[in-house]
């Protein structure tokens, strides 16, 4: 029943500014591994498609549990809601332990699919055995950040995002540097102040379930009688959360279709575009921090029957999306070697990078259209639409557009690919 912007700005404001500093986790990563060498820089880039799996599986499925809880809730139904909170929650736990395995594993491998250096190889190596022993952590802590969000909690989102973040900031030096009594670890020391930072954020999640259940209960609580699953509501939570986690790993697909595109002219291409995927993070996460305010919101409504306001509230946060990508496009329109010069002091690679961020960006404003109605997908439980708009963008158009364009331009004509 509230004015639908101030209610989109309540919900979606916490979400971007805990996006922006959690986006850091990557930013400050990059900017300090940058200063070991640019080989470490270039394991970091070819390790980054494997993480955003992971993120994918965790995020994906997690607005899963959002949208069904949201819905449920619409619908005055709180004992669907605990049921689906506490079904995701167990389904998550498995899916953390599966993919730690699986992703330590495979590294070796994957990494010499895309170099010959075994010195980025092992790079790589050293810092996926770290990073990825976290994955149950990083899974289950945004388990619970969907649950908040579900029941309209975005403060407590926020502060445990943040908090995680700031510790990163904090120990990535001390560690990678060997600062004060810490050893100096190198790229190792990157990764355990990232997962640091991610155990510090899950505690914090525990801690306030744990005090809200007991002092002010919120209107979804997991339940132990709901642990063991049920065909239907795992039909549910799946049929949301496989189409999402397919649409958040898509661009893992397209980074390493690409890296093996520009394998063929030069590393520093690799280099390029490993670089641009940490700056772009700056520009999409605001846009997905306001379109995940609105997922609850169109799920909850939707729920309720108010198709009239479901529609006004896509079309507000579209305008909102619009105008952060033109933002987004400014930025890299104007200072490309300043944004480039973060991460490396080439000359050659600069350049190159300069030239990508100018024409990526053309892409920016016309891909909030995909971005906002992908989210608004979601939230109705529509998650195979959502999907197909995420596979046209991120493979049926731009893998084939860059092998050809690559083929008359070089590594340029990759580059000319993301706009189309």
């Amino acid at each position: 029943e509230k004015p639908i912007l101030p209610l989109i700005l309540s919900m979606s404001l916490p979400m971007v500014l805990s996006m922006l500093v959690n986006s850091l986790y990557n930013i400050v990563d990059s900017f300090f591994v940058a200063q070991i060498s640019e080989e470490a820089m270039t394991a970091l880039s070819l390790v980054y498609p494997v993480q955003n799996v992971i993120n994918a599986v965790g995020i994906g499925f997690g607005i899963g549990i959002n949208a069904v809880i949201a819905f449920y809730l619409g619908a005055g139904d709180n004992r669907e809601a605990d049921r689906a909170a506490t079904q995701g929650l167990v389904l998550a736990v498995i899916h953390g332990v599966v993919m730690t395995v699986c992703c330590i594993a495979m590294m070796p491998a994957f990494l010499g699919m895309f170099t010959s250096s075994e010195t980025v190889i092992e790079l790589g190596v050293r810092y996926c055995v770290v990073a990825f022993a976290f994955t149950l952590v990083i899974i289950v802590g945004v388990t619970f950040e969907k649950i908040f969000q579900a029941v309209g909690n975005m403060k407590t989102t926020m502060i445990s995002l943040m908090c995680g973040c700031i510790t990163n900031i904090v120990f990535d030096p001390i560690l990678i540097f060997g600062y004060g009594p810490f050893p100096e670890m190198g790229i190792k020391g990157a990764a355990l102040a990232t997962g640091i930072g991610q155990v510090l954020t899950l505690t914090i999640y525990l801690v306030v379930y744990l005090v809200v259940y007991f002092v002010r209960p919120i209107r979804v609580h997991i339940r132990r009688q709901h642990i063991l699953p049920g065909k239907e509501m795992v039909w549910k939570l799946y049929s949301i959360g496989i189409p999402a986690t397919l649409n958040l790993a898509l661009p893992s697909l397209l980074i390493s279709a690409l890296n093996a595109i520009l394998a063929a002219y030069s590393e520093v291409y690799i280099l390029v575009l490993g670089i641009y995927y940490k700056l772009q993070t700056f520009i999409y996460l605001p846009a997905n921090g306001i379109v995940q305010g609105m997922r609850p919101l169109i799920g909850y409504n939707y729920g309720a029957g108010e198709n009239k306001r479901v529609s006004q509230i896509y079309k507000i946060v579209l305008c909102m999306s619009g105008i952060i990508m033109v933002l987004g496009t400014a930025i890299c329109l104007l200072i490309p070697d300043q944004l480039m010069g973060l991460f490396t002091h080439t000359e050659a690679t600069i350049q190159a990078g300069e030239t990508a961020l100018r024409i990526i960006g053309a892409g920016f404003i016309v891909s909030a259209v995909s971005v906002t109605s992908s989210g608004a997908l979601e939230g109705l439980g529509k998650g195979t639409p959502s999907l197909l708009i995420s596979l046209c963008r991120y493979v049926v158009v731009i893998i084939p557009a860059a092998f050809l364009l690559s083929r008359f331009f070089g590594a340029v004509g990759v580059w000319n690919a993301f706009w189309i």
